[in-house]
């Protein structure tokens, strides 16, 4: 059983596909056969016939091997060896895209694009080089510039890198990469060219079973005219169809709802993967292990003995390039409604019952809900201006040529939220993010509570804030864990000392790190779910945010101004103070 796109009637707000529905009885057939005794004969020939490549076993990021094979319908799932709920969706693991019979068709829309170029094509070259593609797999680039299979293969070949760690000969791959790369022309709006597309498609997959991922790296406002096309006419007609929806997800609550809703008359929701790249980081990635995994964290995850949380990230560049992309939507969008937001929520979250995505995304959601909205009061804005160093000039944000001169769009934010629930009743949750700031850096820092009649006080005087133990999660540049401890300097004196303990993935692990997009696009092939945001967990997110943006754009809030490659506006200050926080990267160049 396998979904794939198909059109509904205009009127619908929501839309099954038609497929699905019609194959439900035969697996509801075939699940009593199955219980009753009479196991097909080819069932247990499934697995003796899957082998990862080079004795290399694959995994998703919920670390089940992506050999295992399971059959799914109507709200109930049989696996051979493990059973899970995965939605209504038939998803067939990438090990069945390996199968002789089936080719994997992967699509890229906006082909063209500086995010295809630089991130989306590296990073399939980059499974394809570490052997994690199946066999049979063909990558099309589809964009509205008119460019022969040759000029594709040419655009971007000059983007692709080996593994520094490989020894293989790196020519040869990137030559059989790109042989099985190609190109269609076309409109994004036009049903006729995905039909031309379609059929260039099925003359690659030469009769066989057909799985097909499409991967969106287009502006939203033509979202819904890709997806339309697509399903009416590039779909998958014998195994899946997967569309990778880049953000942004809407400007609101109600913008992001219709997008929802009109991508759902062409898809059903478990065929709709809204990345979010931050999901895929190591050190994200990693913040559930660190958490769940260790019997020294998890009893301290809570207010008890958590003072505040801080989630930190800045560019040290400005929008030079796409200002009047940027202007449409400005940092609180852009950032912190959903990198630092979901970072947010995978950190506070309730123990999952089990790593099955919608148990994780459950989870997730429950803290969204749980969250006060968001007041203006605890929200400070920025915007970035001209500024000279070292003979040097750094020009505004309004001295772009495709910004209004007199934008009012936030270039920096910070904001105190709250999560009203048991575990972090009176934690406040502090963001702060920006452009043109002095420093790269992407992290979480925990500050832990001073320690109840400290016997050392004395020795670190009346500031007992620079004696706090703090957890620092650096999730780039420079992937890090470190613990700040209190410590004697040895001596016979008695002179105290603020030490880290120190996990700098670069000295443990000489490995080059995957790039986030190579595990998204890997669990998108898979089916894995766990690293997509569902559609109500888009809804609550919204919902934080979008009375603040529209008391900011209302009562025209003038953001505080702050000189470019600066460490951002005095205003977060005072909202740190607030709170009785202080920001943990000041002064801190770890």
């Amino acid at each position: 059983m396998a979904v794939h796109l198909s059109p509904c009637s205009s009127s619908s707000t929501s839309f099954t596909p038609s497929s699905f529905k019609n194959k439900t009885a035969q697996f509801s057939k075939f699940i009593t056969l199955i219980r009753e005794g009479h196991s097909p004969k080819w069932v247990s020939q499934i697995r003796p016939r899957i082998h990862p490549r080079n004795g290399f076993q694959l995994k998703s990021s919920n670390g089940h091997p992506l050999d295992a094979v399971s059959c799914h319908g109507d709200g109930m799932s049989l696996g051979l060896e493990h059973i899970e709920p995965r939605g209504k969706e038939d998803s067939f693991p990438i090990s069945d895209s390996k199968n002789i019979d089936s080719k994997l068709s992967i699509t890229v829309v906006g082909a063209s694009g500086d995010l295809a170029k630089k991130k989306i094509f590296p990073a399939l070259f980059a499974l394809y080089y570490e052997d994690c593609l199946p066999e049979d797999f063909i990558v099309f680039g589809f964009a509205r510039t008119k460019m022969t299979d040759e000029e594709l293969r040419n655009m971007i070949s000059r983007t692709l890198t080996c593994r520094i760690d490989k020894r293989e000969n790196c020519e040869d791959k990137m030559d059989n990469f790109l042989k099985r790369c190609f190109y269609h022309a076309g409109l994004y709006n036009s049903e006729e060219n995905f039909a031309e597309l379609d059929i260039k498609l099925k003359e690659k997959e030469a009769g066989r079973k057909s799985n097909r991922l499409f991967y969106l790296s287009i502006p939203p406002n033509i979202f819904v005219d890709v997806v339309r096309c697509a399903s009416l006419r590039a779909s998958s007609e014998s195994g899946w169809t997967r569309v990778i929806v880049e953000k942004p997800f809407g400007r609101d609550s109600e913008s992001s709802a219709e997008l929802t809703r009109c991508l759902k008359q062409y898809l059903a929701e478990e065929q709709i993967f809204r990345i979010d790249h931050y999901l895929g980081k190591e050190l994200v990635e990693n913040l559930s292990v660190l958490r769940f995994s260790n019997l020294v964290f998890e009893p301290v995850w809570s207010r008890n003995y958590i003072r505040n949380v801080q989630l930190i990230f800045s560019e040290d560049f400005g929008t030079e390039g796409r200002g009047g992309y940027f202007d449409k939507y400005g940092i609180i969008r852009d950032i912190m409604q959903n990198h630092l937001l979901q970072i947010l929520a995978l950190f506070a979250m309730e123990t999952p019952v089990s790593l099955d995505a919608e148990d994780i995304r459950n989870e997730k959601v429950k803290v969204l809900r749980s969250m006060r909205p968001l007041l203006l009061e605890d929200v400070v804005v920025g915007q970035y201006k001209g500024h000279s160093k070292d003979s040097k000039s750094f020009p505004a944000y309004v001295d772009d040529p495709t910004v209004p001169k007199d934008s009012l769009t936030p270039t920096f934010a910070a904001a105190a939220l709250f999560i009203d629930n048991a575990r972090w009743d009176g934690v406040p949750f502090l963001m702060k993010a920006g452009k043109a700031l002095h420093t790269k850096r992407t992290e979480i820092r925990v500050q832990f509570r001073h320690v109840p009649g400290n016997l050392y006080k004395r020795n670190f005087g009346t500031d007992l804030d620079k004696a706090t133990n703090e957890l620092v999660l650096r999730v780039q540049p420079d992937e890090a864990i470190y613990l700040k401890i209190n410590n004697k300097v040895p001596g016979l004196g008695m002179r105290l000392d603020r030490s880290d303990l120190n996990l700098l993935y670069s000295a443990r692990y000489p490995r080059e790190i995957p790039d986030a997009y190579e595990r998204l696009l890997l669990d998108a092939m898979e089916g894995e779910r766990r690293l997509f945001i569902r559609s109500d967990e888009l809804d609550a997110a919204w919902s934080l945010f979008t009375p603040l943006l529209k008391e900011l754009e209302e009562k025209k809030i003038v953001p505080e101004l702050y000189p470019y490659g600066s460490r951002g506006p005095v205003g977060p200050h005072y909202l740190a103070a607030k709170h009785n926080v202080r920001w943990g990267d000041l002064g801190d160049e770890d």
